[in-house]
């Protein structure tokens, strides 16, 4: 069959089946019979379109790009005339309906004051499929919340009597210039969150002058994000490194070509971690006997979006690999998911211009240590081993997770980082009020780093000194802080299994 065809709506339709399953994505017919048992999320929800429109539920999880990737060129049947496509009927619940309500109801933007605002409205208007998936995290979710109130153990030394009359938060990362010492830093699936998915980063960012860190299972395409980038707007790329080493490679010096400033390599992923807030999303929407069944490969299709997009990522990726990536590029290369200062070391060894000290948003390894407890001992052991200082231009510490405040971005400065990076917050700004959410979301903290930096005796970025913080505390992870009502409210407590009622 060419692919140059026009498919009629009532020939895709009469293949239907597990037997012969056609779908059509963005007007376009694929078969996808052979795929159902390796679709990482399981065939269950694309026997749900087989022979219709499975557009809407495609395209929240999945890049533009990823069918034509994954699909043989044979398996692309051709367009379809969009006038003869049957329509998935879709019944707006009773819960849907409360959810469309309450975003009419939403606060005007001037009425958000902090980051935490941002989350507060998020969960009353976002489908509880999107923030089960952003908010989880691993286990118990217990390092997810250390990763916040590790900064409440940190407590300010302020100087007095020092000219703030001007203060200027601007620094650079890797070379380039950044309107504030915080970069967006990767985050999967935007389009759970808002139909403009990333490029309300994309947008927001080279509106504010900051750097967006692209992740490789954006809901976007890289190109699109690229493209939609300002001229001399920074970007970099956050990267899951394949199993197909030639993906990676094409990837990487393409990311090269377009323009991309800095390759973020996630090191802490060799699987993915138990995220029971998403999983139980996911027993709740499918039928129990499908969400028990493994496809062929023996991957567990149970375990919610997360699990369901990563299938392809190395386990076996390994410090060997590293002069392999030297080898491909001449990006800077910063190893993201470091969480020991023996790690760091051996970066900074092999040449490489810096590590993110970071658990993933506590959605890997539950009881890792927050990045800005790491970043201490980092600090003190390179300084010991190799006579580093920090901050240091040619190996830069870099620390994510928990941030919600300007005040959070200092403390991390002081003790030694180059920059800060933020995920959920802009997650929750542009699924509660798109593009202009994140616009704000970044003057809030502006406004945080002018009045901060003035209380604190701080001119300038480079005036931040470890002299300004009072860090005794931060290894006591049973000292007790004060309680931090914003954020604890909107914390959601995990579930447990319950007995359900027969309909």
């Amino acid at each position: 069959m060419s692919n140059g065809r026009i498919l009629s709506g009532k020939e895709v339709a009469k293949h239907n089946s597990r037997e012969s399953c056609w779908i059509i994505v963005h007007g376009k017919v694929y078969d996808v019979t052979d795929f159902l048992d390796d679709h990482p999320g399981g065939s269950k929800i694309i026997l749900k379109y087989a022979g219709k429109d499975a557009t809407d539920e495609y395209e929240p999880i999945h890049p533009p790009d990823a069918i034509t990737t994954h699909l043989s060129p044979e398996k692309h049947l051709g367009a379809v005339d969009p006038q003869t496509v049957q329509k998935v009927e879709v019944r707006i619940s009773e819960a849907e309906k409360l959810r469309l309500d309450r975003v009419a109801q939403r606060p005007p933007l001037s009425e958000i004051l902090n980051l935490h605002d941002f989350e507060g409205i998020a969960k009353q208007v976002m489908p509880e499929k999107a923030w089960a998936y952003y908010s989880s995290a691993a286990d118990d979710e217990i390092t997810n919340r250390e990763n916040h109130s590790a900064y409440h153990r940190v407590w300010f030394r302020p100087q007095v009597m020092v000219d703030v009359t001007k203060v200027d938060w601007s620094t650079t990362i890797l070379g380039q210039r950044s309107s504030m010492p915080v970069y967006i830093t990767a985050t999967a699936l935007g389009k759970l969150g808002h139909p403009d998915g990333e490029l309300n980063l994309t947008r927001a960012a080279a509106k504010c002058g900051v750097i967006q860190m692209i992740p490789t299972l954006a809901s976007c395409s890289f190109d699109e994000l690229v493209d939609a980038a300002q001229p001399g707007q920074t970007q970099f790329l956050q990267l899951y490194v394949n199993k197909d080493r030639e993906v990676t490679k094409r990837l990487v010096q393409h990311a090269e070509r377009q323009g991309i400033k800095g390759l973020f390599i996630t090191v802490d992923a060799p699987q993915l971690g138990r995220r029971e807030k998403d999983m139980r999303m996911k027993f709740e929407a499918e039928d129990p006997s499908e969400v028990q069944k493994t496809g062929s490969d023996g991957v567990d299709r149970s375990q919610g979006a997360a699990r369901a997009i990563s299938s392809f990522i190395d386990p076996g990726l390994s410090w060997k690999d590293i002069p392999w990536f030297k080898s491909i590029t001449k990006m800077p290369l910063v190893l993201k998911g470091v969480q020991r200062w023996e790690d760091a070391l051996k970066a900074y060894d092999l040449g490489l211009a810096g590590v993110v000290l970071s658990n993933h948003g506590g959605r890997q390894l539950d009881f890792a240590r927050s990045g800005l407890e790491v970043l201490v001992e980092v600090v003190e052991h390179l300084g010991k081993e190799r006579g580093l200082v920090f901050p240091n231009d040619k190996f830069q510490l870099f620390v994510d997770g928990g941030v919600r405040r300007a005040t959070d971005v200092i403390k991390a400065i002081a003790l030694g980082a180059t920059a800060v990076g933020i995920g959920r917050p802009f997650l929750y700004a542009f699924s509660s009020y798109g593009q202009e959410g994140v616009e704000c979301a970044l003057k809030i903290l502006e406004d945080e780093f002018e009045m901060n930096l003035r209380l604190l005796g701080a001119p300038a970025i480079k005036d931040i000194s470890r002299t300004m913080v009072d860090a005794s505390n931060l290894s006591s992870h049973i000292a007790p802080i004060p309680g931090d009502r914003l954020y604890e409210s909107n914390y959601e407590s995990m579930q447990v299994a319950r007995i359900k009622s027969k309909l």
